[in-house]
């Protein structure tokens, strides 16, 4: 398994650029799961569905299947600091890619995602992780860089990139026990 992580600020096109590569890293064969990031209090369940039931009346362990698809949600007792190590765990084995939206603290690989337009200052100086810097206007960073350099409005380019340089992105996560 592979898993690429990718960094930014909010409105910076993360959620639009994995969007994107998704359907570019399928049409190359490549099986892609995702981990995002997301607020304290979000939420897939719905009142009313049997599945928000169940959990409202207690259940730490929620799975809803069909013949399509499965879900998992689990109530912690307790805030629980989750890495993003243990939530790869989580994920079926059998898949090629995992795109890591958010997390940009986190010691995987990662692609910062830049936009000079959003007004927020770059992380690829001072974060190591960073292995590629994806940007619609490259002329705009405000230190040069000796990472490559990605179109961010050209996701097919970047999901070549990511398979050209897939050796580089292989996740054993007994380094990360």
């Amino acid at each position: 398994m592979k898993v690429a992580g990718f960094a930014g600020f909010s409105g910076a096109g993360k959620t639009t650029l994995v969007t994107q590569l998704i359907p570019a890293l399928r049409a190359m064969g490549l099986r892609v799961s995702v981990v995002k990031h997301a607020h304290h209090k979000f939420d897939i369940d719905h009142p009313g569905k049997d599945s928000f039931r169940h959990r409202a009346a207690g259940a730490f362990e929620v799975v809803v299947a069909s013949d399509r698809r499965l879900a998992l949600m689990r109530e912690f007792e307790q805030p629980a600091q989750l890495t993003v190590h243990h939530l790869l765990a989580e994920l079926y084995n059998g898949v090629d890619w995992v795109l890591v939206e958010g997390f940009r603290d986190s010691n995987l690989l990662k692609i910062e995602v830049w936009r000079p337009e959003a007004g927020h200052p770059v992380r690829y100086p001072h974060d190591d992780f960073i292995a590629a810097v994806a940007t619609p206007l490259p002329a705009a960073l405000p230190e040069p860089t000796l990472r490559p350099v990605l179109d961010l409005d050209d996701p097919p380019a970047v999901a070549r990139w990511l398979a050209d340089n897939g050796e580089r992105f292989d996740y054993n996560p007994e380094l990360f026990a």
